[in-house]
């Protein structure tokens, strides 16, 4: 198998094809998971289904429906469920070994040799991979630790409407309050500065990249700017969980300068971004701005595999042997899935692809906008998509996000919500989704908007 079956291929015959949802099965796996499971089990609360099986962009629940896949399990499978080029290698390394901790293995240095040949910028033949741990909260630790290490600093700069995620480090530079406040004192001088986010700061995009970068600026410059000690600016290209939030030219090119001019690393965070989502391999590409260390996982691990890595400017690597160190940092068969993950994207071309279909699925969002003045905005780059919805007065509406996912889930359909007040409908379907299950998904999600548009203007 060269390079794996054409997209086409991968995924189920008949999609959507839907009973009554959520199906008997489905609720008696939920009713028995709210039983024996922890009560921080969130997802089937906003999507009741108990998944069986999934191929490519679709998936099939207990109950035998099957629906079109725009969630991807919150961006991890870029190259879709069961992709049968990356779970060859996956069975051939299972039969032969599993964790190899640091030990060297032709998996591992596969995986480090194919992410230097997608690095970006000037990290290409110039970086050090390091894996730590499974999950993109452990890059994101690895992140900091090195940051504080080079530097001697203690602070770090985030910035407002930031996920990184949800061990102590990576939950101090989150910004979402409610999230964290239970957990604190986390991080100490940690600042979370502005991000230009036009529509929800009812400023114009110039204006909003000039607000916060006059604010970073002040952070790192102003004798009273109030962190003493900076280690690190942490920063997502596009903000995922913020609500697909793509910042305006000028904005991250603005922060690598400040980054540069006050002498402090500077990390991106493409865990959710990276990878091919936004239709370059890392999100940075489309402002041809290089960090000094940037965070991957999620799709990194091929077909869901937990592996996470951040890479980094070689001249960081001042670690000493064992600095740091993760019981995972040798999970050969996710390395192995994220060798031919990457290699299933280059052969078939799916950043292209990601691209073009990516114009597709916002032309049809903003068609569906026009004269709806509940559709306040489209935004994402690649299969990285955001839409906003309000209310008559322009109020965030995350009722609207509600229904509409409700009603995709009814048709067939599977899609999420993001956003500080849930009102984004955020669409991250695999890589692999073809145009004919584009064309169909969105002939739902466009009826879910029109009927959820008009039921709420009769209100």
């Amino acid at each position: 198998m060269a390079a794996g079956p054409s997209i086409e291929e991968l995924h189920f015959d008949e999609a959507p094809s839907v009973d009554s949802v959520p199906g008997s099965k489905s609720r008696a796996l939920i009713e028995k998971q709210q039983n024996i499971d922890s009560s921080a089990v969130a997802y089937p609360e906003d999507i009741p289904i108990a998944f069986e099986e999934g191929k490519g962009a679709t998936v099939r629940d207990v109950d035998g429906n099957t629906f079109i896949d725009m969630f991807a399990g919150i961006g991890v499978l870029n190259v879709g469920h069961a992709n049968p080029y990356v779970l060859e290698a996956v069975h051939e390394q299972t039969d032969k070994f599993v964790h190899t901790v640091d030990f060297p293995t032709e998996a591992r240095l596969d995986l480090i040799e194919k992410l230097d040949e997608i690095a970006p910028g000037a990290l290409q033949g110039n970086n050090k991979v390091v894996f730590g741990g499974p999950t993109g909260s452990d890059a994101v630790e690895a992140s900091i630790k090195l940051g504080k290490y080079n530097t001697g600093g203690d602070g770090l700069i985030a910035f407002r409407g930031a996920y990184h995620g949800a061990t102590s480090g990576a939950m101090s530079v989150t910004s979402n309050k409610k999230f964290k406040e239970a957990y604190t004192p986390l991080l100490p001088d940690v600042v979370h500065s502005p991000y230009p986010y036009p529509l929800g700061q009812d400023k114009a995009p110039q204006e909003a990249v000039d607000h916060a970068l006059e604010e970073l600026q002040a952070t790192l410059e102003d004798p009273y700017g109030g962190l003493a000690n900076p280690a690190g600016i942490i920063v997502e290209p596009i903000q995922g969980e913020g609500g697909v939030i793509t910042p305006p030219e000028g904005f991250l090119k603005g922060v690598r300068d400040l980054a540069t001019d006050n002498d402090v690393p500077l990390i991106f965070d493409e865990i959710q971004s990276g990878l091919g989502r936004s239709g370059q391999w890392w999100a940075s590409e489309w402002y041809d701005v290089t960090p000094d260390i940037m965070t991957s996982a999620k799709a990194l691990g091929g077909v869901g595999f937990p592996l996470s890595a951040t890479m980094y400017d070689e001249s960081l690597d001042t670690w000493g042997s064992g600095d740091h160190a993760g019981t995972y940092r040798g999970h050969v068969v996710g390395m192995r899935a994220g060798t031919r993950a990457i290699e299933y994207i280059q052969e078939h071309d799916l950043l292209a692809h990601a691209r073009e279909l990516g114009e597709y699925i916002r032309t049809r969002l903003k068609e569906a906008g026009d004269g709806n003045p509940h559709l306040a905005e489209v935004r994402g780059k690649g299969l990285f998509i955001g839409a906003e919805f309000v209310d008559d007065d322009g109020n965030p509406a995350d009722d609207m996000a509600d229904a509409i996912q409700d009603y995709c889930f009814e048709h067939g359909v599977l899609v999420w919500k993001a956003g500080r007040h849930g009102n984004i409908l955020r669409l991250l379907p695999p890589l692999v989704l073809t145009q004919d299950l584009a064309e169909t998904a969105l002939d739902v999600i466009v009826d879910a908007i029109e009927t959820t548009s008009a039921a709420k203007q009769t209100v």
